[in-house]
Protein backbone atom coordinates (compact mmCIF):
# COMPACT_ATOMS: atom_id res chain seq x y z
CA UNK A 1 0.00 0.00 0.00
CA UNK A 2 1.69 3.57 -1.21
CA UNK A 3 2.33 6.01 1.57
CA UNK A 4 0.49 9.14 -0.23
CA UNK A 5 -2.56 10.31 -2.13
CA UNK A 6 -0.94 11.68 -4.58
CA UNK A 7 2.53 10.75 -7.02
CA UNK A 8 3.14 14.10 -8.05
CA UNK A 9 1.18 17.30 -6.88
CA UNK A 10 2.11 20.51 -9.44
CA UNK A 11 1.38 24.45 -7.14
CA UNK A 12 -0.24 26.07 -10.00
CA UNK A 13 -1.83 25.94 -13.72
CA UNK A 14 -0.34 28.27 -16.01
CA UNK A 15 2.05 26.88 -18.57
CA UNK A 16 4.79 26.08 -16.19
CA UNK A 17 2.25 23.41 -14.49
CA UNK A 18 0.82 22.77 -17.75
CA UNK A 19 4.24 21.94 -19.35
CA UNK A 20 4.62 19.80 -16.26
CA UNK A 21 1.54 17.49 -16.63
CA UNK A 22 2.32 17.30 -20.09
CA UNK A 23 6.31 16.14 -19.37
CA UNK A 24 4.87 14.10 -16.72
CA UNK A 25 1.93 12.11 -19.01
CA UNK A 26 4.34 11.52 -21.69
CA UNK A 27 6.71 9.14 -19.33
CA UNK A 28 3.48 7.34 -18.39
CA UNK A 29 3.28 9.14 -15.21
CA UNK A 30 -0.62 9.71 -14.89
CA UNK A 31 -0.91 10.33 -11.16
CA UNK A 32 -0.70 13.82 -10.89
CA UNK A 33 -3.00 16.90 -9.26
CA UNK A 34 -2.42 20.52 -10.18
CA UNK A 35 -3.67 22.49 -7.28
CA UNK A 36 -4.48 25.96 -8.46
CA UNK A 37 -5.74 28.83 -6.50
CA UNK A 38 -7.72 30.56 -8.94
CA UNK A 39 -10.71 28.96 -10.22
CA UNK A 40 -9.37 28.55 -14.09
CA UNK A 41 -6.19 27.70 -15.95
CA UNK A 42 -3.80 30.52 -17.18
CA UNK A 43 -1.75 31.78 -14.46
CA UNK A 44 -0.22 35.82 -15.57
CA UNK A 45 -2.40 35.55 -18.94
CA UNK A 46 -5.40 34.87 -16.98
CA UNK A 47 -4.94 37.24 -14.82
CA UNK A 48 -3.76 40.18 -16.63
CA UNK A 49 -6.14 41.67 -18.26
CA UNK A 50 -4.84 45.57 -19.26
CA UNK A 51 -5.72 47.33 -22.78
CA UNK A 52 -3.20 45.77 -25.07
CA UNK A 53 -1.73 43.08 -23.22
CA UNK A 54 0.25 40.97 -25.22
CA UNK A 55 3.33 38.49 -25.49
CA UNK A 56 6.84 40.32 -26.31
CA UNK A 57 7.86 36.39 -27.96
CA UNK A 58 6.31 35.46 -30.94
CA UNK A 59 3.61 33.33 -31.14
CA UNK A 60 5.69 30.38 -32.69
CA UNK A 61 8.03 30.32 -29.91
CA UNK A 62 5.82 31.32 -27.55
CA UNK A 63 4.06 28.01 -27.18
CA UNK A 64 4.58 24.13 -25.92
CA UNK A 65 6.82 21.94 -28.39
CA UNK A 66 4.61 19.57 -27.65
CA UNK A 67 1.49 21.63 -28.70
CA UNK A 68 2.42 23.42 -31.69
CA UNK A 69 -0.62 25.36 -32.56
CA UNK A 70 -1.12 26.18 -36.11
CA UNK A 71 -3.89 29.04 -36.03
CA UNK A 72 -2.22 31.68 -34.38
CA UNK A 73 -3.59 35.01 -35.36
CA UNK A 74 -0.67 37.43 -35.39
CA UNK A 75 3.12 37.47 -34.90
CA UNK A 76 2.92 38.76 -31.32
CA UNK A 77 -0.19 37.06 -29.61
CA UNK A 78 -2.50 39.00 -27.37
CA UNK A 79 -3.60 38.01 -23.65
CA UNK A 80 -6.66 36.62 -24.49
CA UNK A 81 -5.42 34.32 -27.41
CA UNK A 82 -2.63 33.07 -25.07
CA UNK A 83 -5.27 32.31 -22.33
CA UNK A 84 -7.34 30.19 -25.25
CA UNK A 85 -4.62 28.51 -26.46
CA UNK A 86 -3.85 27.41 -22.78
CA UNK A 87 -7.44 25.88 -22.19
CA UNK A 88 -7.77 24.48 -25.58
CA UNK A 89 -4.06 22.62 -24.53
CA UNK A 90 -5.33 21.58 -21.38
CA UNK A 91 -8.41 20.04 -22.90
CA UNK A 92 -6.98 18.13 -25.66
CA UNK A 93 -4.36 16.67 -23.08
CA UNK A 94 -6.81 15.37 -20.77
CA UNK A 95 -5.45 17.73 -18.32
CA UNK A 96 -8.93 19.17 -16.86
CA UNK A 97 -9.57 16.21 -15.00
CA UNK A 98 -5.89 16.82 -12.99
CA UNK A 99 -6.94 19.83 -12.04
CA UNK A 100 -8.42 20.98 -8.71
CA UNK A 101 -9.25 25.21 -8.72
CA UNK A 102 -10.23 27.50 -5.97
CA UNK A 103 -7.50 25.81 -3.89
CA UNK A 104 -4.45 27.14 -2.48
CA UNK A 105 -1.87 25.61 -0.70
CA UNK A 106 -0.33 27.43 2.25
CA UNK A 107 1.77 25.30 4.05
CA UNK A 108 4.13 21.87 2.87
CA UNK A 109 6.37 19.51 5.32
CA UNK A 110 8.52 16.87 4.14
CA UNK A 111 8.05 13.81 6.53
CA UNK A 112 11.74 12.04 6.66
CA UNK A 113 10.12 8.94 8.29
CA UNK A 114 7.76 8.22 5.49
CA UNK A 115 9.92 10.55 2.66
CA UNK A 116 6.63 12.41 1.61
CA UNK A 117 5.08 15.86 1.51
CA UNK A 118 1.89 16.61 3.51
CA UNK A 119 0.24 19.52 1.88
CA UNK A 120 -2.34 21.88 3.49
CA UNK A 121 -4.52 23.88 1.96
CA UNK A 122 -6.43 27.25 3.20
CA UNK A 123 -9.11 25.04 4.32
CA UNK A 124 -6.34 22.69 6.50
CA UNK A 125 -7.27 20.08 4.20
CA UNK A 126 -4.33 17.86 4.04
CA UNK A 127 -2.83 16.19 1.14
CA UNK A 128 0.42 13.68 0.81
CA UNK A 129 2.83 13.92 -2.12
CA UNK A 130 5.77 11.97 -3.11
CA UNK A 131 6.99 14.69 -5.42
CA UNK A 132 6.27 18.41 -5.50
CA UNK A 133 6.30 20.36 -9.06
CA UNK A 134 6.38 24.26 -7.91
CA UNK A 135 4.58 26.01 -10.75
CA UNK A 136 3.26 29.46 -9.58
CA UNK A 137 5.86 31.57 -12.06
CA UNK A 138 8.23 34.69 -10.73
CA UNK A 139 5.86 37.36 -12.33
CA UNK A 140 2.55 37.19 -10.04
CA UNK A 141 3.65 39.22 -7.45
CA UNK A 142 2.63 42.73 -7.64
CA UNK A 143 5.22 45.61 -6.42
CA UNK A 144 2.97 48.98 -5.24
CA UNK A 145 5.03 51.19 -3.84
CA UNK A 146 3.90 53.06 -0.20
CA UNK A 147 3.57 56.09 -1.37
CA UNK A 148 3.35 59.07 1.13
CA UNK A 149 -0.69 59.95 1.24
CA UNK A 150 -1.76 57.21 -1.32
CA UNK A 151 -4.48 56.00 1.18
CA UNK A 152 -5.78 59.49 1.15
CA UNK A 153 -6.44 59.27 -2.55
CA UNK A 154 -9.93 59.78 -3.35
CA UNK A 155 -10.11 59.17 -6.99
CA UNK A 156 -9.26 55.19 -8.00
CA UNK A 157 -5.85 53.81 -8.14
CA UNK A 158 -5.13 50.01 -9.45
CA UNK A 159 -1.88 47.71 -10.19
CA UNK A 160 -1.60 46.52 -13.88
CA UNK A 161 -2.27 43.46 -13.25
CA UNK A 162 -5.26 43.91 -11.29
CA UNK A 163 -6.82 46.22 -13.88
CA UNK A 164 -10.36 47.56 -12.48
CA UNK A 165 -12.55 47.50 -16.01
CA UNK A 166 -15.12 49.16 -14.22
CA UNK A 167 -13.06 52.19 -14.52
CA UNK A 168 -14.11 54.63 -17.35
CA UNK A 169 -11.04 56.37 -18.35
CA UNK A 170 -12.84 58.36 -21.14
CA UNK A 171 -12.66 61.75 -20.63
CA UNK A 172 -10.43 61.33 -17.21
CA UNK A 173 -7.12 63.00 -16.47
CA UNK A 174 -4.98 59.54 -15.64
CA UNK A 175 -1.92 59.50 -13.96
CA UNK A 176 0.29 56.14 -15.05
CA UNK A 177 3.38 55.55 -12.81
CA UNK A 178 6.32 53.10 -14.33
CA UNK A 179 7.47 52.56 -17.99
CA UNK A 180 8.05 49.22 -18.29
CA UNK A 181 6.56 46.21 -20.20
CA UNK A 182 2.99 46.54 -19.12
CA UNK A 183 2.67 49.83 -19.31
CA UNK A 184 4.04 50.83 -23.25
CA UNK A 185 1.30 48.24 -24.01
CA UNK A 186 -1.03 50.12 -21.56
CA UNK A 187 -0.16 53.87 -22.42
CA UNK A 188 -1.00 53.97 -26.54
CA UNK A 189 -4.11 51.66 -25.55
CA UNK A 190 -5.53 54.53 -23.69
CA UNK A 191 -3.86 57.56 -24.77
CA UNK A 192 -6.58 58.28 -26.70
CA UNK A 193 -9.59 57.67 -24.29
CA UNK A 194 -8.86 60.23 -21.68
CA UNK A 195 -8.33 63.58 -21.40
CA UNK A 196 -5.48 64.04 -19.70
CA UNK A 197 -2.64 61.46 -19.40
CA UNK A 198 0.64 61.90 -17.17
CA UNK A 199 3.23 59.22 -17.95
CA UNK A 200 5.64 59.81 -15.08
CA UNK A 201 9.17 57.28 -15.51
CA UNK A 202 11.78 56.86 -13.04
CA UNK A 203 14.60 55.20 -15.80
CA UNK A 204 13.63 55.48 -19.35
CA UNK A 205 13.75 51.99 -21.09
CA UNK A 206 15.60 50.40 -23.90
CA UNK A 207 12.77 50.27 -26.77
CA UNK A 208 12.98 48.18 -30.10
CA UNK A 209 10.27 48.46 -32.96
CA UNK A 210 7.77 45.38 -32.47
CA UNK A 211 5.82 44.82 -36.11
CA UNK A 212 3.06 42.29 -35.31
CA UNK A 213 2.00 41.27 -38.87
CA UNK A 214 -1.77 39.03 -39.01
CA UNK A 215 -0.95 35.85 -40.26
CA UNK A 216 -2.88 35.13 -43.49
CA UNK A 217 -5.25 31.89 -43.67
CA UNK A 218 -2.61 30.16 -46.45
CA UNK A 219 0.07 29.84 -43.41
CA UNK A 220 -2.30 28.48 -41.39
CA UNK A 221 -3.27 26.24 -43.73
CA UNK A 222 0.11 25.44 -44.38
CA UNK A 223 1.25 24.88 -40.79
CA UNK A 224 -1.72 22.74 -40.24
CA UNK A 225 -0.79 20.12 -43.30
CA UNK A 226 2.50 20.38 -42.51
CA UNK A 227 3.26 20.79 -38.95
CA UNK A 228 7.49 20.32 -39.67
CA UNK A 229 7.31 23.85 -41.53
CA UNK A 230 6.09 25.38 -38.21
CA UNK A 231 8.43 23.66 -36.35
CA UNK A 232 11.02 24.84 -39.08
CA UNK A 233 10.01 28.24 -38.08
CA UNK A 234 9.96 28.02 -34.50
CA UNK A 235 13.56 27.10 -35.16
CA UNK A 236 14.35 29.80 -37.27
CA UNK A 237 13.28 32.35 -34.38
CA UNK A 238 14.45 30.14 -31.88
CA UNK A 239 18.40 31.10 -33.32
CA UNK A 240 17.63 34.02 -34.24
CA UNK A 241 16.92 35.02 -31.13
CA UNK A 242 20.05 33.12 -29.38
CA UNK A 243 21.88 35.48 -31.92
CA UNK A 244 20.37 38.62 -30.25
CA UNK A 245 21.33 36.73 -26.98
CA UNK A 246 24.58 37.48 -27.55
CA UNK A 247 24.39 41.45 -27.35
CA UNK A 248 23.70 40.98 -23.17
CA UNK A 249 26.58 37.81 -22.48
CA UNK A 250 28.73 39.94 -23.08
CA UNK A 251 29.59 40.11 -26.94
CA UNK A 252 30.13 44.18 -27.24
CA UNK A 253 29.74 44.15 -31.11
CA UNK A 254 26.10 42.92 -30.95
CA UNK A 255 25.09 45.12 -28.48
CA UNK A 256 26.47 48.18 -30.06
CA UNK A 257 24.55 47.34 -33.20
CA UNK A 258 21.09 46.73 -30.92
CA UNK A 259 21.69 50.14 -29.01
CA UNK A 260 22.43 52.04 -32.01
CA UNK A 261 19.51 51.03 -33.65
CA UNK A 262 17.24 51.49 -30.87
CA UNK A 263 18.71 55.17 -30.77
CA UNK A 264 18.07 55.75 -34.44
CA UNK A 265 14.38 54.36 -33.65
CA UNK A 266 14.02 57.14 -31.17
CA UNK A 267 15.25 59.67 -32.74
CA UNK A 268 13.02 58.81 -36.21
CA UNK A 269 9.56 58.91 -33.86
CA UNK A 270 10.46 61.61 -31.83
CA UNK A 271 11.35 64.56 -33.10
CA UNK A 272 10.74 67.04 -30.39
CA UNK A 273 14.55 67.19 -28.93
CA UNK A 274 13.38 67.65 -24.96
CA UNK A 275 11.36 64.61 -25.04
CA UNK A 276 13.71 62.66 -26.92
CA UNK A 277 16.43 63.42 -23.94
CA UNK A 278 14.14 62.50 -21.22
CA UNK A 279 13.07 58.90 -23.26
CA UNK A 280 16.88 58.30 -23.73
CA UNK A 281 18.45 55.21 -21.51
CA UNK A 282 21.48 56.37 -19.88
CA UNK A 283 22.65 52.54 -18.70
CA UNK A 284 23.99 49.63 -20.86
CA UNK A 285 21.60 48.28 -23.26
CA UNK A 286 19.57 45.06 -21.50
CA UNK A 287 20.93 45.69 -18.40
CA UNK A 288 17.42 46.33 -17.51
CA UNK A 289 14.69 44.59 -20.24
CA UNK A 290 14.38 45.94 -23.14
CA UNK A 291 10.83 46.36 -24.56
CA UNK A 292 9.36 45.99 -27.69
CA UNK A 293 6.87 48.54 -29.44
CA UNK A 294 5.70 50.48 -32.36
CA UNK A 295 3.37 52.90 -30.94
CA UNK A 296 4.95 53.90 -27.37
CA UNK A 297 7.35 56.56 -28.98
CA UNK A 298 4.56 57.91 -31.04
CA UNK A 299 2.13 58.50 -27.88
CA UNK A 300 4.14 61.16 -27.00
CA UNK A 301 3.73 63.29 -29.79
CA UNK A 302 -0.07 63.34 -28.74
CA UNK A 303 -1.35 66.74 -27.32
CA UNK A 304 -2.42 64.91 -24.55
CA UNK A 305 0.49 62.68 -23.18
CA UNK A 306 3.16 64.31 -20.83
CA UNK A 307 6.07 62.46 -19.77
CA UNK A 308 7.56 63.34 -16.35
CA UNK A 309 10.54 62.03 -15.67
CA UNK A 310 11.08 62.41 -12.08
CA UNK A 311 9.55 60.72 -8.95
CA UNK A 312 6.76 61.02 -6.61
CA UNK A 313 7.08 63.05 -3.34
CA UNK A 314 3.77 62.73 -2.13
CA UNK A 315 -0.14 61.76 -3.42
CA UNK A 316 -2.92 64.30 -2.45
CA UNK A 317 -6.55 63.79 -2.39
CA UNK A 318 -7.17 64.11 -6.19
CA UNK A 319 -3.26 64.73 -7.15
CA UNK A 320 0.07 64.02 -7.48
CA UNK A 321 3.37 65.74 -5.82
CA UNK A 322 6.40 65.26 -7.68
CA UNK A 323 9.84 65.89 -6.53
CA UNK A 324 10.34 69.13 -8.39
CA UNK A 325 7.32 70.53 -6.95
CA UNK A 326 4.89 70.38 -10.04
CA UNK A 327 1.44 68.87 -9.15
CA UNK A 328 -0.40 66.76 -11.34
CA UNK A 329 -4.19 66.68 -11.31
CA UNK A 330 -5.73 62.99 -11.76
CA UNK A 331 -8.55 61.12 -11.18
CA UNK A 332 -7.63 57.95 -12.08
CA UNK A 333 -3.93 56.10 -10.90
CA UNK A 334 -2.44 53.18 -12.27
CA UNK A 335 0.72 51.50 -11.02
CA UNK A 336 3.05 50.01 -13.77
CA UNK A 337 5.26 49.58 -10.87
CA UNK A 338 6.13 45.97 -11.76
CA UNK A 339 6.00 42.60 -9.90
CA UNK A 340 8.37 40.93 -7.10
CA UNK A 341 10.87 38.82 -9.05
CA UNK A 342 14.15 38.94 -7.21
CA UNK A 343 13.51 38.24 -3.72
CA UNK A 344 10.97 35.17 -4.75
CA UNK A 345 8.77 35.79 -2.29
CA UNK A 346 6.54 32.54 -2.53
CA UNK A 347 4.02 33.10 0.37
CA UNK A 348 3.66 28.75 1.23
CA UNK A 349 5.54 27.77 3.84
CA UNK A 350 7.92 25.27 3.05
CA UNK A 351 9.40 22.83 5.94
CA UNK A 352 12.29 20.71 4.56
CA UNK A 353 14.45 17.61 6.53
CA UNK A 354 14.85 20.16 9.37
CA UNK A 355 11.98 21.52 9.50
CA UNK A 356 13.07 25.04 9.18
CA UNK A 357 11.24 27.08 6.60
CA UNK A 358 12.80 27.18 2.75
CA UNK A 359 11.55 30.70 2.28
CA UNK A 360 12.88 32.02 5.62
CA UNK A 361 16.29 30.23 4.98
CA UNK A 362 16.27 32.73 1.52
CA UNK A 363 15.16 35.82 3.33
CA UNK A 364 18.31 35.30 5.53
CA UNK A 365 20.73 33.77 2.93
CA UNK A 366 19.34 35.28 -0.39
CA UNK A 367 17.16 32.69 -3.17
CA UNK A 368 19.63 30.23 -4.48
CA UNK A 369 18.75 26.86 -6.09
CA UNK A 370 20.51 23.96 -8.16
CA UNK A 371 20.02 24.75 -11.91
CA UNK A 372 17.16 26.64 -10.88
CA UNK A 373 14.55 23.95 -9.71
CA UNK A 374 16.40 22.08 -6.73
CA UNK A 375 17.90 22.93 -3.69
CA UNK A 376 19.32 20.93 -0.10
CA UNK A 377 17.59 19.91 2.41
CA UNK A 378 14.18 20.31 0.21
CA UNK A 379 14.13 16.68 -1.38
CA UNK A 380 11.73 16.12 -4.13
CA UNK A 381 10.79 19.54 -4.47
CA UNK A 382 11.57 21.32 -7.82
CA UNK A 383 10.82 24.94 -8.71
CA UNK A 384 10.09 25.62 -12.23
CA UNK A 385 11.35 28.42 -13.40
CA UNK A 386 13.12 29.18 -10.52
CA UNK A 387 15.90 31.30 -9.15
CA UNK A 388 18.77 32.44 -12.10
CA UNK A 389 15.98 30.94 -15.18
CA UNK A 390 15.05 34.43 -16.63
CA UNK A 391 15.84 35.43 -19.83
CA UNK A 392 16.61 38.88 -21.32
CA UNK A 393 16.19 37.55 -25.36
CA UNK A 394 14.35 34.66 -25.86
CA UNK A 395 10.89 32.13 -24.22
CA UNK A 396 11.04 31.58 -20.64
CA UNK A 397 9.31 28.40 -21.97
CA UNK A 398 12.24 26.82 -23.37
CA UNK A 399 13.76 27.06 -19.99
CA UNK A 400 10.75 25.55 -18.65
CA UNK A 401 10.76 22.41 -20.71
CA UNK A 402 14.99 22.24 -19.99
CA UNK A 403 14.19 21.94 -16.65
CA UNK A 404 11.66 19.14 -17.14
CA UNK A 405 14.03 16.92 -18.79
CA UNK A 406 16.12 17.43 -15.56
CA UNK A 407 13.57 16.82 -12.73
CA UNK A 408 12.05 13.77 -14.82
CA UNK A 409 16.02 11.99 -14.52
CA UNK A 410 15.95 12.91 -10.69
CA UNK A 411 12.62 11.19 -10.53
CA UNK A 412 13.52 7.98 -12.70
CA UNK A 413 16.85 7.82 -10.16
CA UNK A 414 14.43 7.95 -7.34
CA UNK A 415 12.72 5.42 -8.20
CA UNK A 416 14.99 2.88 -8.34
CA UNK A 417 15.78 3.81 -4.75
CA UNK A 418 14.60 1.48 -1.86
CA UNK A 419 10.96 2.36 -0.37
CA UNK A 420 11.20 5.83 2.04
CA UNK A 421 14.46 6.64 0.91
CA UNK A 422 15.09 9.71 -1.09
CA UNK A 423 17.82 12.24 -2.85
CA UNK A 424 19.38 14.97 -0.92
CA UNK A 425 21.17 17.55 -2.41
CA UNK A 426 24.66 18.05 -1.62
CA UNK A 427 25.15 21.33 -0.18
CA UNK A 428 28.82 22.28 -1.03
CA UNK A 429 27.34 21.04 -4.77
CA UNK A 430 24.60 23.78 -4.67
CA UNK A 431 27.04 26.75 -3.52
CA UNK A 432 29.79 25.54 -6.21
CA UNK A 433 26.73 25.81 -8.95
CA UNK A 434 25.82 29.47 -7.86
CA UNK A 435 28.98 30.61 -7.27
CA UNK A 436 29.37 29.76 -10.98
CA UNK A 437 26.86 31.07 -12.01
CA UNK A 438 27.17 34.57 -10.35
CA UNK A 439 30.99 34.54 -12.15
CA UNK A 440 29.42 34.13 -15.38
CA UNK A 441 27.30 37.27 -14.50
CA UNK A 442 30.28 39.44 -14.64
CA UNK A 443 30.65 40.74 -17.69
CA UNK A 444 27.13 40.39 -18.79
CA UNK A 445 24.89 43.55 -19.19
CA UNK A 446 23.10 42.56 -16.21
CA UNK A 447 26.31 43.24 -14.51
CA UNK A 448 27.15 46.66 -15.59
CA UNK A 449 25.80 48.68 -13.28
CA UNK A 450 21.88 49.68 -13.50
CA UNK A 451 19.23 49.18 -10.65
CA UNK A 452 16.83 46.27 -12.50
CA UNK A 453 14.07 43.99 -10.79
CA UNK A 454 16.95 41.10 -11.44
CA UNK A 455 18.73 42.53 -8.32
CA UNK A 456 17.42 41.73 -4.82
CA UNK A 457 18.11 44.31 -1.98
CA UNK A 458 21.51 42.69 -1.59
CA UNK A 459 22.30 43.76 -5.29
CA UNK A 460 23.01 40.22 -6.27
CA UNK A 461 21.25 38.62 -9.76
CA UNK A 462 18.74 36.12 -8.45
CA UNK A 463 16.91 36.23 -11.41
CA UNK A 464 18.50 35.95 -14.53
CA UNK A 465 20.56 33.02 -16.40
CA UNK A 466 23.60 34.59 -17.36
CA UNK A 467 24.22 32.66 -20.82
CA UNK A 468 22.39 31.69 -23.89
CA UNK A 469 19.26 29.12 -23.66
CA UNK A 470 20.80 26.22 -25.71
CA UNK A 471 23.58 26.62 -23.18
CA UNK A 472 21.11 25.78 -19.89
CA UNK A 473 19.41 22.95 -22.16
CA UNK A 474 22.45 21.25 -22.44
CA UNK A 475 23.17 21.50 -18.44
CA UNK A 476 19.66 19.84 -17.57
CA UNK A 477 20.26 16.89 -20.10
CA UNK A 478 23.06 15.80 -17.81
CA UNK A 479 21.88 14.28 -14.56
CA UNK A 480 24.43 13.78 -11.97
CA UNK A 481 23.90 11.30 -9.37
CA UNK A 482 27.00 12.36 -7.53
CA UNK A 483 25.63 15.69 -6.55
CA UNK A 484 22.98 14.29 -4.39
CA UNK A 485 23.18 11.83 -1.09
CA UNK A 486 20.76 8.96 -1.26
CA UNK A 487 19.45 9.22 2.55
CA UNK A 488 17.83 5.66 3.04
CA UNK A 489 15.09 5.16 6.31
CA UNK A 490 15.57 2.27 8.56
Amino acid sequence: MKEYDIEFAIIGAGFAGIIAAMQLAKKSYSDYTIFERASSVGGTWRDNTYPGCACDVSSYLYSIKEAPNPNWTKMYSSQAEILTYLKDVVTKNDIENHIVYDTEILEMQFDSNEAIWHLKDQNNKVYKAKFVLMAQGPLNRAVIPNFKGLDLFKGKYFHTSNWDHSCDLKNKKVAIIGTGASAIQVIPNIADQVNKLHVIQRTAAWILPRANPEIGATTKKMYSLFPFLEKMRREYIYWTNEFFGLAFIGNKFVNRIASNFALSYLKRKVTDETLRKKLTPTYTFGCKRVLLSKTYYPTFNKQQVSLHSTTISEIKEHSIILENKEELEVDVIIMATGFEAAELQVHTKILGVDGRNLIDRWKEEGVSAYKGCITHDVPNLFFILGPNTGLGHNSVLHMMESQMYYILDYIKQSKKLPSKSYLNLKLQVEEAYNKKLQSDLIGTVWNSGCKSWYLNSRGVNTTIYPRLNNRFRKEMKSFDLKSFECISIN
